[in-house]
């Protein structure tokens, strides 16, 4: 006896640019709160290292104000990527995170360079 199932066929595959902006519309929205809280979190533990504020009541690794200030900055950087991704459908890294320190030439221009 032999069993044929016979499924319907999805949504074609797209071959263009920007086909995942919903989704990352999505992410960088729920980012943006995580990225607030952990900038909360942050200056409140360097208030209380200062005795300005109480002690937040976390410990390890967590308790530290740097640990905090560096997962808000990573968060919102990458809730930034995200939302510009999606509104303009091309994913662009920020210069300052992608610097160019020796210039880079395309490979034609080195040709012409060599022969010329």
């Amino acid at each position: 006896m032999i069993v044929r199932i016979r499924l319907g066929t999805g949504r074609p595959i797209q071959r263009k640019l920007g086909k995942n902006r919903h989704i990352a519309l999505a992410c960088g929205a729920l980012l943006m709160p995580a990225a607030l809280m952990a900038y909360v979190l942050g200056f409140w533990r360097l208030a209380s290292d200062m005795g300005f504020a109480a002690e937040p009541g976390i410990r390890g690794v967590f308790a530290h104000w740097q640990v905090w200030i560096a997962a808000a900055v990573f968060l919102h950087a990458a809730a930034s990527m995200l939302n510009r991704y999606g509104r303009r459908g091309r994913f662009q890294m920020p210069q300052v995170l992608n610097p160019r320190i020796l210039p880079l030439r395309s490979f034609s221009s080195r040709r012409r360079a060599r022969s010329g």
